[in-house]
């Protein structure tokens, strides 16, 4: 067995994460999000994970989008990371709670310029005549805050996700791979279970 079996699986993700960061791949922060909506239909695209501690996995989105109507109708979801270099993956099952608007003002002021003005123009599911109206949009907010810092739109916010189940999964040869799977208890400990693959 080559996963450590840590008490705290966060610990575990963090050690993972930060080895995915010191290999050559692009987004080593990106996870697939999966929602379901009201009747059950699931969704699933990529994001960027901001930060993951004690309190759970965060990310942050437009809050018109398509994610996060699902989110509050259905505050439930799964994220998976995988890293090929590594051949390692981490899925992850919890509840979703909106980050405070102090966590998110702090969050949007470390963004680049550019972003910031992105997220005020984009209106994120919403159809669209052609490229050039966002091009537009964009270049008018530019010019609205030109000279001064760009303020976080109230439609623009982020999520935590909190896990009750987090698995990590290790390549092997014979397709004989590790699995770790992490189940949260009543008291706040967490249960580990080895899993065949």
């Amino acid at each position: 067995m080559t996963i450590p079996k840590l008490e705290d699986p966060i610990e575990l993700f963090n050690q993972w994460h930060q080895e995915a960061r010191k290999t050559d791949l692009d987004e080593p922060d990106a996870f697939c999000l999966s929602t379901c909506d009201t009747n059950g239909m699931p969704s699933s695209r990529m994001l960027l994970v901001k930060g993951a501690d004690q309190e759970g996995f965060v990310f942050y989105t437009n809050l018109g989008s398509r994610k996060a109507k699902q989110l509050q109708e259905n505050p439930q979801a799964a994220m998976c990371f995988h890293w090929q270099p590594l051949r390692k993956q981490i899925r992850v099952q919890g509840h979703i709670q909106p980050v405070s608007p102090e966590e998110a003002d702090a969050y949007f002021a470390s963004r680049i310029r550019g972003s910031q003005i992105g997220a005020w123009a984009s209106k994120q599911t919403q159809s669209m005549a052609g490229p050039e109206e966002l091009l537009v949009r964009f270049a008018e907010f530019a010019e609205k805050f030109e000279d001064q810092e760009v303020p976080r739109p109230e439609f623009w916010s982020g999520f935590r996700l909190k896990p009750i189940r987090i698995e990590f999964w290790q390549a092997a040869d014979a397709r004989l791979h590790e699995r770790l799977e992490y189940r949260l208890l009543d008291d706040g400990t967490w249960a580990t279970d080895l899993l065949f693959p």
